[in-house]
């Protein structure tokens, strides 16, 4: 049983910054964590992509956060962690860590993902 926990979050004036970590466990086949993922949902909103990274390295941002977040992984410690830089209120949201095989597409959809942490929240004020 593969299991995504993650550790992190909280609240911040904007400008800040926030570190979000992701532990995976349970997991015996690599294949299945090929792809680490970020999502958020703020409330009545949809879960959107914010960034991936392959285990070979590949990684993929959304537009709005280029330039301010960073994605890294350690597959050695199956761990991925989400640096937040330059924060804003419009990053509120409850973040996810999810995991998928390879073939999850180009877009940075939720749906390829089987597996998923409970989530972090990251509040953002003005």
């Amino acid at each position: 049983q593969v299991q995504l926990v993650e550790s992190g979050g909280g609240s911040v004036e904007a400008g800040g910054s926030l570190r979000l970590s992701c532990a995976v466990s349970g997991s015996s086949n690599d294949m299945d964590i090929y792809w680490m993922a970020w999502f958020r949902q703020a409330p009545g909103k949809e879960r959107e992509g914010v960034a991936r990274a392959s285990r070979a390295g590949y990684i993929l941002y959304a537009d709005s956060v280029k330039g301010r977040f960073v994605i890294s992984r350690d597959n050695a410690k199956n761990t991925v962690v989400l640096q937040m830089n330059n924060l804003k209120p419009e990053d509120t949201a409850m973040y996810y860590c999810a995991a998928a095989p390879p073939g999850v597409g180009a877009a940075l959809a939720p749906s390829p993902y089987r597996h998923w942490g409970q989530g972090t929240q990251v509040t953002v004020s003005a």
